[in-house]
């Protein structure tokens, strides 16, 4: 069981809700962020309200759903102690997951379908981080959070 944070804009309302039953199904708690209808919404705030949920530990990941993830996932990085992958495949996922120890999780609703994004999650939540080279690479990272 994880706890997760969830949110999307109106590009993602109908794919977060998707995901947010099927995640729930699956044993996990979900934070539901947002949003719940169409009307346009801009985007930075609903990562910002995810990311804070990882950062103080309220949520152990995140996963946040734009229209592309591409803005999402730079609001994301722009938070400090986030490191937020694009997941598009599953190549993509178990190197955001094992080697940078991604916390949280973008996914673009016009790029990838349900079935898809079902996948992807669910890889993503099983992908242990690999330590070893990668624990000093995310150190760096780390270390560029606090301004070097």
């Amino acid at each position: 069981m994880v706890r997760l944070a969830l949110a999307a804009d109106h590009n993602g309302v109908e794919l977060k809700a998707h995901l947010a039953d099927r995640l729930r199904a699956g044993g996990h708690v979900v934070d539901d962020l947002g949003v719940h209808g169409t009307d346009v919404v801009d985007y930075p705030a609903l990562c910002v309200a995810v990311c804070d949920r990882v950062i103080t530990g309220a949520a152990e990941v995140g996963v946040v759903v734009g229209g592309s993830g591409q803005g999402e996932v730079i609001a994301c990085n722009k938070m400090a102690g986030i490191r937020a992958g694009l997941a598009y495949s599953p190549f993509a996922v178990e190197i955001s997951r094992g080697h940078n120890d991604a916390n949280v999780m973008v996914l673009g609703a016009k790029t990838i379908g349900a079935a898809e994004a079902e996948v992807l999650v669910a890889l993503w939540l099983a992908t242990p981080f690999k330590g070893g080279v990668h624990a000093e690479r995310v150190a760096q990272l780390s270390r560029l959070d606090a301004g070097r």
